[in-house]
């Protein structure tokens, strides 16, 4: 099943759950987040509390998505409360990428790079038996809901950004329960948005280049998620299709496990404040940057693999400039 949230032409919002290519609207919901408090509360599995709702009147969901209407597939009533966090150095890449990655593991502990030694601390400990804890990932912080990006509206790089790039990755969803327990929603395409020449700049600078918008959606895959995702990410410009490559995820494609990385994340205290949201990105082996690709205004990103219904399109806006140095007055 997978859900999503649309506004209606009419006003107002509503859920859409759909199997296959029948959409329909939830009886009686606007909020997934209200739905998987709701499931918490009863017991039940998210697909089950849809079932308990009963469907309505189909939906055009592309048609939706044509006419602008696509939200979030999940948002918080207070969008400081949702997490937009990730992790990197998580994915095993094509297979030619993969031989040129070992080639270069071979090479002397003392010559590799932090993140070739990060990378490889994965190879070696990301996947532990179930119920041990693995080596720990790369983790990095985006912001939150004021930074979560609607598939259908623009990504904004800021005027100081060096660089606005796409990363095509699988986001884990998940809400805090009124225990202070964590519950995964489902899955989602996502897009998170990067300043890689700031990145490479220095490998200190990752923070600073992470501290962008992202998207993710338009729909959310419930249950558990195929060992093997094969997806594809382009970008248009003018039209035409500037670059385009198949993306790689799943466990079969990391070395980390999905168990791992969530242990990492959900580890601290600060992550499991009840009511919160949280939007986990994965990690990716696929850059247009890497292929050398200078992205602009008005190009267009989008990304798509088959378990997740309807593909995810941003188009990019780029601020003019600089607004100049932030001043703090003092109390």
């Amino acid at each position: 099943m997978l859900l999503s949230q649309i506004s209606l032409p009419g006003g107002g919002r509503a859920v859409v759950a759909r199997d296959g290519s029948e959409a329909a609207v939830v009886r009686g919901a606007t909020s997934v987040y209200d739905l998987a408090l709701s499931a918490i509360a009863a017991g039940r599995s998210l697909a089950e509390e849809v079932a308990s709702h009963g469907l309505g009147e189909a939906v055009d969901l592309a048609a939706a998505a044509a006419e602008g209407r696509l939200l979030l597939p999940v948002d918080h009533p207070d969008p400081a409360h949702m997490h937009l966090t990730g992790t990197g150095l998580t994915h095993l890449g094509s297979a030619a990428a993969r031989d040129a990655m070992h080639a270069k593991l071979e090479a002397a502990q003392e010559t590799l790079t932090d993140s070739m030694k990060m990378f490889r601390m994965g190879l070696e400990g990301g996947k532990p038996a179930a119920g041990e804890v693995g080596v720990q990932p790369e983790w990095f912080y985006k912001g939150n809901g004021h930074t979560a990006v609607p598939s259908g509206q623009p990504l904004v790089s800021p005027g100081f950004a060096e660089d606005g790039g796409e990363e095509p990755e699988i986001a884990g969803i998940y809400i805090i329960a009124p225990d202070g327990r964590p519950y995964r929603i489902g899955w989602a395409l996502a897009n998170e948005f990067s300043d890689h020449v700031t990145e490479r700049v220095n490998y200190l600078y990752l923070a600073h280049s992470k501290l962008r918008q992202a998207s993710f959606g338009p729909e959310i895959l419930l249950g558990e998620l195929p060992a093997d995702i094969r997806g594809v990410t382009r970008i248009r410009r003018g039209g035409q299709v500037l670059w385009e490559k198949p993306f790689l995820s799943g466990e079969a494609n990391m070395s980390h496990t999905f168990a791992n990385l969530e242990h990492h994340h959900f580890k601290y205290a600060l992550f499991r404040q009840p009511g919160d949201l949280h939007v986990h990105m994965f990690g990716t082996a696929t850059l247009s940057f890497a292929d050398g690709i200078r992205t602009e205004g008005g190009d267009v990103f989008e990304i798509e693999a088959g378990p997740f219904g309807l593909p995810l399109v941003n188009p990019l806006e780029k601020e003019a400039a600089e607004q100049g140095a932030v001043a703090v007055s003092a109390l």
